[in-house]
């Protein structure tokens, strides 16, 4: 089967109405990208920036007429925006692909530090006898490639964790949970906002033995009070400076706590946040983006 994409340009403020229209035309799916390939990561506190010109793009069944489409299209433009230039729309035959084929092929075992292994789920462990996380990471993020999880998984390798307990704030695909139990951990909690992610989470523990009451998953209202040894939350900077205060009543005196999700920019004012009950280390930063540990002070 054969997909139809129509792509075209246009400003922020008309995207939303073509959008709808490309919808009501039957799309499966519409992608709307920024034009000038500028991203826009987790904004400055208080901002709001858009893209100055956007590429919206819908997918329809192959067999569609195309070009009644593009005259329905054209005519409402006319209605609408009249005396505004009608974007010229780009067709295209797209042939069909097994992508999840394709993104499987392109998602390999990677090492992280010197005893963990984030292994696909798919793939044979490349050193049997390593620490190794079987991983499928379905709808849920955190598959070991992004920058933030590989500096979370770093560090975890690097702790001593016999016996710690440990809380993964914001788990995703439960992969710093499940790597801090394989690592030596005796429990481990993981908490999300999303019922994909804490799916994933529980799927991915089964798949690395771990028993349902090592690793139990809960949406951030329904979790039980608790007071970890090791701390680690990959989520965003906003976020983790909104909940520094209930995040650091989570740590134990003395226990451990590792912060990503921060692009470089932001990473003084999430660090500021967390000063008043941890002594920080120095930042460690891959790419664009940063990682904040410290331990939390003994009295406060």
């Amino acid at each position: 089967m054969s997909w139809l994409q129509i792509k075209t340009l246009v400003s922020p403020e008309q995207a939303e109405t073509l959008e709808d229209w490309l919808l009501e035309a039957g799309a499966c799916a519409i992608t709307l990208t920024d034009a000038e390939d500028n991203p826009v990561f987790e904004p400055i506190r208080g901002t709001t920036p858009l893209w100055q010109a956007t590429c919206i793009s819908g997918l329809y069944d192959g067999q569609q007429d195309a070009h009644a489409m593009q005259s329905r299209i054209q005519t409402r433009w006319e209605e609408v925006f009249p005396g505004l230039p009608v974007p010229r729309l780009q067709l295209e035959i797209l042939e069909e692909k097994d992508w999840i084929r394709e993104w499987m092929d392109s998602f390999s075992p990677l090492q992280m530090g010197q005893r963990l292994w984030v292994v696909p789920s798919w793939h044979q462990p490349p050193e049997p006898d390593a620490v190794n996380l079987l991983l499928d990471p379905g709808l849920a993020f955190g598959t070991g490639t992004h920058p933030t999880t590989a500096l979370c998984l770093g560090w975890l390798d690097a702790q001593k964790l016999e016996g710690q307990t440990l809380l993964d704030f914001g788990c995703g695909s439960g992969i710093l949970g499940i790597a801090g139990l394989l690592l030596g951990a005796s429990q481990a909690w993981g908490v999300d906002i999303d019922p994909q992610a804490l799916q994933a989470s529980s799927q991915n523990a089964e798949r690395n033995g771990l028993a349902a009451e090592a690793f139990p998953v809960y949406y951030p209202d329904a979790c039980p009070k608790l007071q970890v040894d090791v701390l680690v939350a990959n989520i965003l900077a906003g976020p983790l400076i909104d909940l520094a205060s209930s995040l650091a009543q989570k740590v134990k005196p003395g226990g451990k706590m590792a912060l990503s999700g921060i692009l470089a920019h932001q990473a003084e004012e999430v660090a500021q946040a967390y000063r008043p009950w941890f002594d920080l280390e120095p930042f460690q930063q891959k790419d664009d983006w940063v990682r904040i540990t410290g331990q939390r002070k003994t009295s406060t």
